[in-house]
Order: structure tokens, then C-alpha cells, then sequence
């Protein structure tokens, strides 16, 4: 039977900058392979042929998407054995895992290339080409954020917080009761999609799709879903359940999911750009809009909500294309480096059997 295999990402392209997570992702580790050298496609295929490895076995792997090439991932986790594998190009990835007091082992290419000082000056303008457009998508980020919360604006002043409260509280006490796990809370945090150069990308459905309860908030920009699922949060870790904290690839001071796996319970935000409808007999809805918003806010402010949205996306999609220009610009720069044989897969077998053995003496 094949392992479970969680997708997310530990890294985002938001409107508040690229933001890393992976302080969280590497927490409870105790060694982390770093990927030093090379091509990034060609880590990316080292790490999926771990991947696929390790979970035809059964071991459970927490696979990290790569935000800036939708072809790419950038970390592996092996949770069970205490290993993480990750890209030496993920940005301070070297300070993340002096943080956390990690024991690390560098694998270093041993690829060959052209000499690169031919394409010294090029790519030296690709790299600052590069830097600029992500500059400029996240400052485009930022202006459609700006209309974002414009949008919320008109929601949040009709809105009703007594009721986004109460249905707050009853969640609390219908998830938890009076009862506490006894322990301390793990509290793990990380982005269920992201911004990509081929738009938006999430991870529900691998993410929830073991769990037996899942609750798709419906709502308006603005409708109290974010701070519900804080408190949310907050409460689980407080009785000492396990969190999965699951923030906006957006805007990363938003959350979109938590997911209580000792519970078996999963609670989202189910609206653009990772809108879905009750699938299960199970799947339940809670409706922000028409808990706790002032009847007719729509069509009373019809108007001003379509010009601010038509903002948002608008400053959305240019921003999108911003990151695959980027995007482009990295590709031509591995091409430049012309490496030729095998990436790491020199050491992909000692790796493998490394990582079967702990999994061995850890059962």
C-alpha cells in the first residue's frame, strides 16, 4: 500500500513578499540533506524519485512546492525518520536550518559544465532581471490587495461580529466539547497553495482527503472567515490538539484552512480561487454571508463591489504574469549553466537506504 503523500508549500510569492515557512517545516527534524549546486529541474526530479521511492513502501511524505515554477519541488519531508531534503536555492534556506540547530549534509553536484564565464555578463543581468520582476509582482500583489480590502471594507462594516462570534463559539464547542488532548499541541504552519505562474494553486483536496469531516466556509471578502479560523486555532492548540495552520498565499496574514487530524476535521475557506462544493455525504457548509451579513449588502452596494473586484483581478492576472516572465527568465538561466550528466542522483541510493534504515530502527 502506497504512503501518504501531503502536498503544500513552504514558501510563497504574496503580497507582502516572498514569505518562508519552512522555520515550521523543519521543525521536529533532526538532519536535513541540502542540495548544493546544479539545476533546480534537476534537483526537483531527484527529489520525486525519493518521493516516489519512499511512498511506494508506504512511508508518508510531506512533498514542498516550488512557488516559482509550477514544474518544481523544492523540499521533501520524511517526517517519520526525522529527514528533510530540501534545495540549497530556497531563499535563506541556510539560515531556516541554522535556526533550528539542524544536523546537515551538503550534496553537491557533480555535474560538469561549459565554462560560464562566456555567459558571465548575461546571466548576471538575468539574475537582476529576475529580482525585478519578482519585485514588481509583489508590489502588483500589493495594489490588489489594497482593492482586496476594499472589497472587505463594505462586508465588514455591515456585518454582524455578535453572530460571527456565536457561530465561532459553537463551532469551538462542537469540535472540542470539554475535552483537551493532555499533551502539547504541534502546531505546524504552512501555505495550502500559492500564487504561481500559472495563477493560483491550492491543495485541499490532497490535503483533506483522509479527513472525515470538512467544513467549506462560504462568505464575501471581509465576512469574518480568516478570524474564525484562528480562533479555531487557537483553541486547538490551547487544549493541546495538534494544528495545522494553513495561511493565504495571498495575503499571509489570512487564514484559509485548519485541519485537526486527531479530530479528524478539516475546516476552509471554500471560496475563489479555491472555491468547491459538498463532494461527500459528510461535506458541510457554513455560510459567513448569510450568518452574520446585513440582508441585501449585495445588491445595495452592487456597484462599488464590482469596480473594486474588477480591480483586484485586474492587478491580479498582471501581477501572475509578472512571476512567469520570471519565471521564463530562471529557465533561460539553468540553460545557460549547461550541466550536462546526472544531477545528485550520485547520491540518491546512500540517501534512499539512509532514510529506510531510520524508518527501520524508529518502529
Amino acid at each position: 500500500m502506497s504512503g501518504k503523500v501531503l502536498h503544500y508549500y513552504a514558501g510563497g510569492n504574496t503580497a507582502k513578499g516572498y514569505i518562508s515557512l519552512y522555520h515550521s517545516a523543519l521543525r521536529g527534524l533532526n538532519r536535513v540533506f541540502l542540495l548544493q549546486g546544479g539545476l533546480r529541474s534537476d534537483k526537483s526530479a531527484f527529489m520525486n524519485t525519493i518521493r516516489e521511492t519512499l511512498s511506494a513502501e508506504g512511508h508518508t511524505i510531506e512533498c514542498l512546492h516550488c512557488a516559482y515554477n509550477n514544474e518544481w519541488i523544492e523540499g521533501l519531508i520524511v517526517p517519520d525518520a526525522g529527514i528533510g531534503i530540501i534545495d540549497d536555492a530556497v531563499p535563506d534556506i541556510g539560515n531556516e536550518i541554522a535556526n533550528e540547530n539542524l544536523q546537515i549534509t551538503i550534496l553537491e553536484s557533480l555535474k560538469t559544465t561549459k565554462n560560464l564565464f562566456e555567459h558571465h555578463d548575461k546571466m548576471q543581468q538575468l539574475n537582476v532581471d529576475i529580482f525585478a520582476k519578482l519585485q514588481k509582482a509583489y508590489t502588483t500583489f500589493a495594489e490588489s490587495l489594497k482593492a482586496h480590502d476594499d472589497i472587505e471594507e463594505i462586508y465588514i462594516s455591515n456585518m454582524s461580529f455578535a453572530k460571527a462570534n456565536q457561530l465561532t463559539n459553537e463551532l469551538i464547542d462542537l469540535f472540542f466539547g470539554e475535552e483537551t488532548a493532555e499533551k502539547t499541541s504541534n502546531v505546524k504552519h504552512r501555505f495550502l497553495g500559492a500564487a504561481t505562474p500559472n495563477g493560483a494553486v491550492d491543495y485541499i483536496q490532497n490535503l483533506t482527503e483522509d479527513i472525515s469531516k470538512r467544513y467549506l466556509i462560504k462568505g464575501r471578502a471581509g465576512s469574518g472567515k480568516s478570524t474564525m479560523l484562528k480562533k479555531i486555532a487557537a483553541a486547538g492548540q490551547e487544549k493541546g490538539y495538534d494544528v495545522e495552520i494553513y495561511y493565504c498565499g495571498f495575503d499571509p496574514n489570512s487564514l484559509d484552512m485548519v485541519i485537526l487530524r486527531e479530530k479528524g476535521i478539516a475546516i476552509f475557506d471554500s471560496t475563489a480561487p479555491h472555491e468547491y462544493e459538498p463532494e461527500r455525504q459528510t461535506d458541510e457548509i457554513i455560510d459567513m454571508y448569510e450568518t452574520c451579513i446585513t440582508p441585501g449588502t449585495d445588491e445595495k452596494f452592487a456597484a462599488e463591489i464590482e469596480r473594486t473586484t474588477k480591480a483586484y483581478k485586474d492587478k491580479m492576472k498582471e501581477a501572475i504574469c509578472y512571476l512567469a516572465e520570471a519565471r521564463n527568465m530562471i529557465i533561460q538561466l539553468e540553460d545557460l549553466k549547461c550541466i550536462r550528466n546526472s544531477a545528485v542522483s550520485v547520491g540518491l541510493y546512500g540517501i534512499v537506504e539512509e532514510i529506510k534504515l531510520i524508518l527501520k530502527q524508529n518502529k
